[in-house]
């Protein structure tokens, strides 16, 4: 793989003019590549200036494990057991484009993340394309993450309410009063904890914290599993063997499991054996989908068909288990949001800033537009997370529309496009088209049902 030198191998698109034209865009790279070492990944930097083949592994296990983890139960409810072939199929197929996404990569020495794969293959029009995949899936898994957190620090204390005065009402009238309870009294508290950690220069810390997910998804299925076993839920619930009209609610679900495709060039880039980087794929999807897969069949064995949205919502109150695990549900969340609005927010501070031009004021005017920009996308997610409070049927949304195209489609049209059908075997061209049909389908019948869903469910 080329390090920083001259490539190895390069498309007409390769070029000392094209490449400039790549660096000079102020979009997803920008951020990725910025000089705090812990910026850039969910770790510390090594002494040698490159991440080792276990820490990179230990990141790469980080990106893929999130909130999907809580749904997957949900996802096999939708579309029975036979469903959980699909969970693989979409697990080696991601895997696969991760693959591609390096040997992208390996194209051309400028290549710093996903945009810049999109611009060697079609120019401003590919980083655009690519980055505004990327950018709503973020901003959408950062809505979900408020919904998530509303839902479980409802269950946590049911009947919490705030009663907020208005003033005087009409008429001589007494004050009147506004009062905000439940899911949607969370929702805007976990707001205003989390903003002041998007005004952040350095996500240094928060990386740090945000590590502890790895941790995190190991804790939350062995909670499960302490519930059903210790606890007297048990495993009563048979399911159905195939259910055919959830099956798109079901793919979208378990793409979205699988949709850390942006932090991969990220990874492969901070490695210092960077040629080990498949290694590193094939071992993060095989423990991630030991994890999922475990998850979702004791979350369908425990619950069947009655499984809600997220699992930690069916766990019985008062016991120790599902407080624990509804207690680690919360914590990623707090840490990760930053790291989701952080590359959005600072592609959009950079236009800003350009539009703006250069002054004696930049200092100032940088920070005061950093704050506007984050503090303004803080208090969208809440208006849309308090607008659309299905976590399901938008992590379906998400995974069906936005994964699919980052995990799927993107990394397999770029990859032609770079090196060409001619360049490839047949075998390799035939599997690519087969995992371009299969992300179609999902991303045309799942963004349907779950567009519909949301709409018969608001």
């Amino acid at each position: 793989m080329a390090n920083g030198g001259t490539a190895s191998r390069g498309p007409p698109d390769g070029s000392p003019a094209a490449l400039r034209g790549l660096v000079q865009q102020p979009l997803l790279h920008a951020y990725e590549a910025r000089k705090d070492p812990e910026a850039r990944g969910f770790g510390p930097a090594e002494p040698d200036g490159g991440a080792s083949f276990v820490w990179t592994c230990f990141n790469g296990l980080n990106g893929l494990s999130g909130v999907g983890l809580l749904s997957i139960p949900y996802a096999l409810s939708e579309g029975g057991w036979l469903s959980l072939a699909l969970l693989l199929v979409v697990a080696t197929a991601c895997c696969y484009t991760g693959l591609l996404l390096q040997r992208c990569m390996d194209a051309s020495p400028a290549v710093r993340g996903y945009p810049d794969i999109g611009a060697l293959a079609f120019g401003r029009g590919g980083r655009l394309a690519a980055s505004a995949f990327l950018y709503a899936e973020l901003y959408l898994v950062a809505i979900g993450f408020l919904i998530l957190e509303g839902d479980n620090l409802d269950k946590l204390f049911p009947g919490t309410s705030i009663s907020l005065g208005l003033g005087r009402g009409g008429d001589g009238g007494g004050a009147a009063t506004l009062v905000v309870s439940g899911k949607q009294l969370f929702v805007v508290l976990v707001a205003l904890v989390i903003l002041p950690t998007t005004w952040l220069r350095s996500l240094g810390v928060l990386a740090y914290v945000s590590a502890s997910g790895v941790l995190a998804s190991a804790v939350v299925v062995v909670c499960v599993l302490w519930t059903a076993v210790a606890d007297g839920v048990g495993f009563r619930a048979k399911g159905r063997m195939l259910n055919v009209s959830g099956l798109p609610t079901a793919l979208g679900l378990y793409t979205f499991c699988y949709c850390g495709h942006a932090i991969f060039p990220t990874l492969c880039n901070s490695m210092k054996e960077k040629k080990r980087f498949s290694r590193v794929l094939v071992i993060c999807f095989v423990l991630c989908t030991f994890n999922y897969g475990s998850m979702a069949i004791l979350g369908y064995l425990m619950y069947g068909d009655d499984v809600k949205s997220q699992v930690t919502l069916n766990l019985p109150e008062g016991k120790i288990g599902s407080k624990l695990a509804i207690y680690t549900t919360l914590i990623s969340p707090f840490s990760k949001y930053a790291l989701m609005v952080t590359p959005l927010a600072t592609a959009v501070e950079e236009r800003l800033l350009l539009a703006a031009g250069s002054g004696s004021g930049r200092g100032s005017s940088k920070r005061s537009i950093n704050v506007l920009v984050r503090t303004l996308l803080v208090v969208s997610t809440v208006v849309v997370a308090l607008a659309v409070p299905f976590f399901g049927h938008l992590m379906a949304l998400v995974g069906s529309l936005l994964s699919v195209m980052a995990a799927m489609l993107l990394p397999c049209i770029f990859y032609l496009k770079i090196f060409g059908v001619a360049r490839c075997s047949r075998a390799e061209v035939a599997l690519i088209a087969t995992i371009i049909v299969l992300g179609s389908v999902v991303a045309a019948i799942g963004t349907y049902a779950s567009v519909k869903k949301i709409v018969l469910d608001y």
